[in-house]
């Protein structure tokens, strides 16, 4: 879906520089660790865990269980430092002033010996007049980096209260640094950002409209359910189909090297995917983030860098809150993707639902402080910034509005449901928990075999061993991804069949997620499920894997996210049927069929005036040798405009026989068939090879058609293939 567009008016204060020239003062940098001898090259933008490594100083964090080797890093204080000439075109302008689009966190910043100024905060621009200091030849650039998780904690020691969750919350820093249930422990520092020197000899304050083209907009109106939560799309109310995005490297600038926007994003269009959601604990993402979304019509709902635990609302906080936000506003405000800003993640929730009170033994008095200052900062201080900078998006105060545990979340607002995973209800609880809008939702998977490989080595391929440890940071991820297996699926007798498996089961629990989702149209109106990527490798609930590798989850999202999807349920002896469409309004002929493992049986026409968007109920006349139902929904008496197969057991119960998957590639399709019922086809191709769908079932004779695109030669395909089913793990 493209978001077509309408012009929202702002006025706004630009400020505009004549014949403006910049210096880009990216090269030539050094670091050292503070106090020693010995300078490194650096690489800017980047961070010292990245330089450490490429001088080989450290081995590679993300390998093994080297995260654990590298804690040190985040206890130091490091040094950075370059010279530069000052081009004579710049030199000769009456104002010229250093930027720093991005350092990460505590620095001092020295120009010719003199200190010139310190930072606080990673996602605040800063800048300096620096005419007077300046020289044409060789200036001296020096940055001095405290260690910042040693700052943070030192000011939790000093904090009267304890607030929750740890010590990141004295910082203006991704939070995610100091470890999730799905990220490392990599306090890092560095110039994350570009660095220049600009020059001019006119300033004025231009008072100009700017224009944003952007017609969506957030309803949130009180209803007879309880409160809608849904955005419309050129008036239109419109089905969100999203994700939640998480930061791309632990080490930032690595992200746009490896060219992992363009990868990622990309990848979501071609899922269907029309939102994501950029998680309040990592960062305020790179331009070209913004500018690819713009590009391929993907919505943006926008956090603001706080998660979960409370922060501080002192003066001085507040403030560096303040120029935080207004500067982020002004940067971002001009993309129309963004549709919606939001104060910050599962705060309120936390506040009400977590036990913090409890847990950290708070007085009435400490509790109507801790609340009145979360209040200032996301009920007060974040609406007015926005209010002056960007009055006509709409702002949340925070997701969700209300914690899974309560039957209200259901009603009004929008909803994390946790209670599958968190509080190990079956998947079928989709079904029954099903929100306004349900903004998180997820399931793990193990990355693909070839992930494991890269950061490990076979011995280490158990789940009890230390290196599957360090990969897996749910404090009971591994527990849990045996028991959701255990629920539908036999018990992996391998690791590589563990981690095969346990992608089939990840796919089926979102495809059940989104299809609850849609069949609640238009009570429902959003599903964005947790979570589109990795930081690191890891075993996690993303879709796309570290290394850019898909989930058997990503095809199954993109075929549940498809404009028109065909929604089949078994109750009893009826079979509930809905065509959920983004706009179709024809009649269509509805078919149905048995299949026993063989072949299909017993044809039969439902009903030949069916609509979509509403929920019909058939009679179900199964026999104990049929497999699966199929539906089919025709247009003109032949043509197929819908499809899809009901199975009817639980794949443990599936009655499968070993059989070859054959396979046969001509021009830039890859067909496959087998002679008997196949479930979980795995299509394992080489790197270079990108197929358009994988992780299906096939049925007898039944060839099915799959696009791909590849960098390598085919026949160099045909030698590496291998294809597996569910049966293989037998």
């Amino acid at each position: 879906m493209r978001i077509l567009l309408l012009v929202i008016v702002l006025l706004t204060f630009n400020t505009v520089y004549s014949q403006q020239k910049v210096l880009l003062l990216n090269k030539a940098w050094q670091f050292r660790q503070e106090a020693t001898a010995k300078w490194y090259k650096a690489e800017v933008p980047g961070t010292v865990h990245t330089d450490l490594f490429s001088n080989g100083l450290i081995p590679d964090p993300f390998y093994r269980d080297n995260e654990k080797k590298v804690q040190w890093i985040e206890e130091k204080a490091w040094q950075y430092q370059t010279s530069f000439d000052v081009p004579a075109t710049i030199f000769i302008k009456k104002n010229i002033e250093i930027v720093f689009e991005g350092l990460d966190t505590y620095a001092e910043v020295w120009l010719n010996g003199k200190k010139i100024f310190e930072t606080n905060n990673m996602f605040r621009e800063w800048k300096m007049d620096v005419k007077e200091l300046l020289k044409q030849k060789s200036n001296t650039l020096l940055i001095n980096f405290s260690p910042a998780a040693s700052i943070a904690k030192e000011k939790k020691q000093k904090s009267v209260l304890a607030y929750p969750d740890n010590e990141r919350v004295f910082v203006r820093k991704a939070q995610y640094q100091f470890g999730w249930d799905w990220g490392p422990r990599l306090v890092t520092c560095g110039i994350w950002k570009d660095v220049k020197i600009v020059g001019w000899d006119k300033r004025m304050i231009k008072n100009e409209k700017l224009k944003i083209k952007n017609d969506v907009r957030l309803v949130t109106q009180k209803d007879s359910i309880g409160e809608a939560f849904y955005f419309t799309v050129n008036g239109k109310p419109t089905f969100i189909k999203g994700a939640n995005w998480i930061p791309s490297d632990n080490f930032l600038p690595r992200a746009k090297k490896l060219k992992r926007y363009e990868q990622l994003i990309k990848a979501a269009k071609e899922a269907n995917i029309n939102m994501l959601r950029v998680w309040g604990g990592g960062v305020y993402e790179d331009n070209e983030f913004y500018d690819l979304c713009d590009k391929y019509g993907i919505m943006i709902w926008q956090d603001f860098m706080f998660a979960g635990a409370l922060y501080p609302a002192d003066s001085a906080f507040l403030k560096n809150i303040e120029e935080e936000v207004r500067y982020q506003v002004r940067r971002l405000r001009h993309h129309p993707s963004i549709v919606l800003w939001c104060g910050n993640n599962e705060i309120e929730e936390a506040w009400f639902n977590w036990g913090w009170q409890k847990q950290f033994n708070y007085s009435p008095q400490d509790s109507i402080k801790l609340w009145n200052d979360y209040k200032k900062i996301f009920h007060e201080l974040i609406p007015s910034i926005l209010k002056e900078e960007d009055p006509d998006r709409p702002y949340w105060p925070s997701s969700p509005s209300l914690g899974w545990g309560r039957d209200s979340a259901y009603k009004k607002g929008d909803v994390h449901y946790w209670g599958v995973w968190w509080g190990k209800e079956p998947v079928e609880k989709y079904n029954e928990k099903v929100g306004r809008f349900v903004s998180e939702y997820g399931m793990q998977g193990i990355p693909d075999m070839k992930t494991i490989k890269q950061f490990s080595l076979p011995q280490d391929w158990d789940t009890s061993s230390a290196v599957m440890k360090t990969h897996q940071k749910h404090p009971f991820g591994w527990e849990n991804i045996k028991y959701y297996i255990e629920q539908k699926f036999r018990t992996p007798k391998t690791f590589e069949d563990l981690v095969y498996v346990s992608q089939l089961m990840q796919a089926d629990a979102i495809k059940t997620a989104i299809e609850a989702h849609r069949k609640n149209r238009p009570v429902t109106l959003g599903t964005m499920f947790w979570q589109w990527n990795d930081c690191w490798p890891v075993t996690s609930w993303s879709t796309v894997d570290y290394f850019g590798r898909k989930k058997a989850m990503y095809y199954e999202v993109k075929r549940s996210f498809k404009e028109t999807v065909l929604l089949l349920y078994k109750a009893r002896d009826k079979l509930q049927i809905k065509l959920d469409s983004d706009g179709d309004s024809s009649l269509y002929e509805l078919s149905l069929s048995y299949y026993n493992g063989y072949s299909f049986t017993r044809h039969k026409i439902l009903q030949k005036d069916f609509s979509a968007n509403k929920m019909y109920d058939f009679n179900l006349e199964t026999k104990e040798t049929d497999i699966l139902v199929r539906v089919d929904v025709i247009k003109n008496g032949s043509k197929i405009v819908a499809s899809q197969d009901l199975i009817l057991h639980k794949p443990k119960n599936l009655p499968m026989q070993k059989t070859a998957v054959n396979f046969n590639i001509k021009g830039d399709e890859l067909i496959v068939w087998a002679d008997t019922f196949c479930y979980g086809v795995y299509i394992d191709v080489p790197d270079g090879v990108e197929l358009d769908d994988n992780y299906f079932h096939l049925v007898t004779n039944q060839p099915r058609s799959i696009k791909f695109k590849s960098t390598i030669p085919t026949e160099q395909i045909k030698k590496q293939i291998k294809i597996k089913s569910l049966v293989d793990t037998y």
